[in-house]
């Protein structure tokens, strides 16, 4: 398993989810802009199927207008922000196996079929948010794992392994977010 090394890092058996308050200390002492914000616009997602490019959607506000609370996952991130925070917290995004490997070992509720109950990071890392990985394609798109509150087993399936989706690094949406190893 290959995992994406920042000076300072090493990779723990767990991973942990970035939340909104993590994030916020990150952009308060390092004044880093995420690509969202640089653009002025990203994507809500409204389900599996249906989304919107919002302006003003950002990991401040995720959907353009609510803020979320500072215990939720981070959202509306891309793969680029998620590496400068890494490289200034210290800390490693996993590839896509090892994100599988930590998986396997939680024990917290997955939550799936458009329950929407995305919430606090007392959620299984499978369920709550698609998570970045390291793992790429040919083309340079980043793979997500471990699915979101909007999958079920008919649609995105994200509790599946062997489910595959990319993103481009520069995407942000309001259900991407991403986990570490500490």
């Amino acid at each position: 398993m290959a995992l994406l090394y920042c000076s300072g890092c090493e990779p723990k058996q767990s991973l942990h989810t970035i939340t909104v308050s993590e994030f916020s200390d990150f952009i308060e002492t390092t004044g880093y802009v995420t690509d969202a914000e640089k653009y002025g616009w990203s994507i809500v997602q409204k389900t599996v199927f249906e989304y919107e490019i919002v302006n003003d959607a950002t990991w401040r506000l995720p959907d353009g207008k609510n803020a979320p609370p500072p215990d939720h996952p981070v959202t509306q991130v891309s793969y680029q922000d998620a590496l400068a925070y890494c490289e200034w917290a210290g800390v490693a995004l996993p590839d896509y196996e090892a994100f599988w490997i930590a998986a396997e070992a939680d024990k917290r509720p997955v939550i799936m079929n458009n329950t929407k109950l995305m919430g606090t990071t007392d959620i299984s890392i499978v369920g709550n948010t698609w998570d970045l990985t390291t793992s790429e394609n040919t083309r340079g798109d980043i793979r997500l794992a471990g699915g979101s509150y909007l999958c079920a087993p008919t649609t995105c399936n994200g509790t599946n392994p062997e489910r595959t989706l990319y993103v481009s690094k520069d995407t942000g949406n309001s259900h991407i977010s991403f986990s570490v190893f500490r």
